[in-house]
């Protein structure tokens, strides 16, 4: 299993960051799309669509309606404040907290939606659209003035998730005695949350430091903080919808890694939320 992992990752790296640096912003959203929609067809498991024919319809929906509102918005890329985009972001502050509701009080919080497709589906059209947009609005992010910008800072944000989520891995395996939400995720400790966003701390200062990226380092550390929390809040709340089907993972995809969501349930959480705060609610256009 460690050898698929390991080359599936060497695999996957370099295409990921080619994405980033060598696609323009049109060839990056098409690229993004193609992954949400692999993410929708791993969601009708959650949802309650065991048949392959649901689940590629269900893909093609997503698809569908990600394309219709990136093709009404053909100058998208200059203006985070376009109404769909902007509302994409804001609904995607509102869903975590309320999924944070929801794992909290797991497995309580499952009678409101245990029984119902369309809220399930709803849950994922609030994760998968929202993370489409986030990562379309920060890869545009200056791109007239630097075609690179954009590319930094989702690198940014990536290698903060990562990061973190190494961190707490370590910080579990050498100090975690508490658990920190073991009713959805029995691996996860207290000891390991508080590492990983100490390591979260760490790669805010290094990377602000390192790639001079002209954000105030207060601001650059509250998004950072924030894109954290949400990233483990997007871990627990895929293991909550995976623990309800009664799967272990999303899909096969990824020989080592499970399926798509398996890889981005973290920044499915972490991209929006923090091209939020960075964007719109400290305004660092």
């Amino acid at each position: 299993m460690l050898k698929y992992r390991l080359i599936s990752a060497f695999v996957l790296i370099p295409i990921v960051i080619a994405a980033l640096f060598l696609l323009p912003p049109v060839g990056f959203a098409i690229v993004t799309l193609v992954v949400c929609m692999l993410a929708a067809w791993e969601w009708g498991q959650f949802s309650g669509f065991t048949s392959r024919s649901q689940r590629v319809w269900l893909a093609v929906l997503c698809g569908f309606i990600l394309a219709i509102m990136l093709f009404t918005l053909p100058e998208y890329h200059h203006d985070i404040h376009q109404p769909l985009v902007a509302g994409s972001l804001w609904v995607s502050l509102a869903w975590w907290v309320a999924a944070l509701l929801l794992v909290l009080f797991y497995p309580g919080s499952a009678a409101i939606w245990r029984h119902s497709k369309v809220l399930r589906l709803i849950f994922g059209l609030l994760t998968i659209v929202p993370f489409f947009w986030g990562m379309v609005a920060l890869r545009a992010w200056h791109y007239d003035e630097n075609h690179y910008s954009g590319a930094i800072w989702l690198l940014y944000v990536m290698i903060l998730v990562w990061g973190a989520d190494s961190g707490a891995y370590m910080f579990g395996k050498l100090f975690g005695k508490h658990k920190l939400a073991p009713k959805v995720s029995p691996g996860k400790t207290w000891q390991g949350f508080i590492g990983g966003l100490f390591t979260a701390a760490i790669i805010s200062w290094g990377y602000g430091v390192w790639a001079d990226l002209a954000v105030a380092p207060s601001i650059l550390l509250v998004c950072s903080i924030f894109a954290a929390l949400a990233s483990v809040l997007g871990d627990l709340t895929e293991s909550m919808f995976k623990r309800e089907a009664g799967i272990k993972d999303s899909g096969h995809l990824i020989p080592g890694h499970g399926g798509i969501l398996d890889r981005i349930d973290s920044l499915t959480a972490a991209v929006p939320v923090f091209a939020c705060l960075l964007l719109l609610v400290f305004g660092t256009i």
